[in-house]
């Protein structure tokens, strides 16, 4: 039986979790249910680690999402963690903070009525609280506290992802002492909750990520901020003119020592309104690539990240790499593949260009990497 059990409103949201589940190496199945008294019951293969059953219900009457659900769990049997997928702007039987003027809200079929979860959420049997930003931003301890309450539904708050790791932690933390949790979000809360607890094959022991960062543009910034809010990145920060090569590589190792998923090394950018010594801006590639060079030996890490051209080459011969072999493309153009040559030929590696991609771009490489890790597919 599987250890995940999700069950979505529709196709496209009941997918999406599927595909966050497989990132993080569960084997992950998604099925459309007919729960008619007189259809074909949906069966659970042995080997599916994550169940995602659309059971079309967006529209539906809440008398019958709430049957639909409760057949749809019948049929699964037991499951570690339960999800319970909504729309992103939680349209249909479950509300989501929202504009009560946006789309959704104007939506003929199921509009939101309401911009607060609570209100959406009633009526409701349960008893039921809320956990303030405030307290999510105190950490995991101060979360794990909040939620030894009695309450039988938790309306959380959070804007990042850091947000939604540090309540899925704090959860996890109870689950080992035997609370039975179910998760009602729109899909990123859901898969960090499945890994907080371990239900990710080999996930708490998949080996971090080494990210090498030499752009010192406002792009750059921006795309670092990213990688800082979803997968949890953390950086050293380099000056640009006076790189202090082993005491980066002490401090990058500090990082990986202390958990994080992406450690790395970035140049700090000049004060607003000066302009970079292109002298100074030479230097760069082989300070980094000489400070990233004896990490690989001195620490456990999966793979290695780096963003711009020149760095890319200086991060692949500080190891002794002859180059790296591709794989694929991760987006246009960065690319995915393997460490040519060396001491460590097979390691994982990724490269984007510095100055390419939007918001979101640097964190599409170190997030294929961690997939690759997830899933053993980094065999040559």
């Amino acid at each position: 039986m599987p250890q995940l059990l999700v069950l979505g409103d529709d196709l496209t949201g009941s997918n999406a979790s599927g595909a966050l589940n497989a990132r993080l190496g569960l084997r992950a199945v998604s099925v459309t249910a007919s729960l008619e008294p007189d259809a074909p019951c949906f069966r659970a293969d042995s080997g599916i680690d994550a169940l995602a059953v659309n059971l079309g219900t967006r529209h539906a009457s809440p008398s019958h999402a709430e049957r639909a659900v409760r057949r749809a769990i019948e049929l699964t049997g037991p499951v570690e963690l339960t999800v319970k997928r909504v729309d992103t702007t939680l349209r249909g039987n479950v509300g989501v903070e929202t504009e009560a003027e946006s789309p959704a809200a104007r939506d003929p079929l199921a509009p939101v009525a309401s911009s607060r979860v609570r209100t959406l959420l009633g009526p409701t049997r349960c008893e039921l609280s809320e956990l303030p930003l405030d307290v999510v931003e105190e950490g995991v301890d101060a979360v794990e506290a909040a939620l030894r309450c009695p309450a039988g539904l938790v309306v959380c708050d959070a804007t990042t992802n850091r947000h939604l790791t540090t309540v899925a932690k704090a959860a996890a933390r109870l689950a080992a002492e035997g609370t039975k949790w179910i998760s009602v979000d729109s899909g990123p809360f859901g898969v960090r909750l499945a890994a907080a607890p371990g239900l990710a094959p080999g996930h708490g022991t998949v080996p971090p990520v080494l990210a090498v960062i030499g752009g010192i543009t406002g792009q750059t910034h921006d795309q670092l901020l990213e990688t800082e809010l979803v997968p949890d990145a953390r950086y050293v920060d380099v000056e640009a003119g006076r790189p202090d090569p082993p005491a980066v590589a002490a401090a990058a190792g500090q990082l990986l020592a202390a958990g994080h998923r992406v450690a790395g090394i970035r140049t700090r950018a000049p004060a607003t309104g000066t302009r970079a010594d292109p002298a100074v801006a030479a230097r760069i590639p082989p300070a980094l690539g000489e400070a990233a060079r004896p990490v690989p030996g001195a620490h456990r890490i999966g793979g290695l990240y780096a963003s711009g051209g020149d760095i890319a080459v200086a991060v692949t011969k500080s190891p002794g790499a002859e180059g790296f072999e591709i794989d694929t493309e991760v987006l246009p153009p960065a690319v995915a593949g393997r460490l040519s040559g060396g001491p460590h030929a097979g390691l994982p590696f990724a490269t984007k260009g510095g100055l390419t991609g939007g918001r979101d771009a640097a964190v599409a490489c170190p997030e294929h990497l961690n997939h690759v890790l997830a899933t053993g597919r980094n065999n040559p």
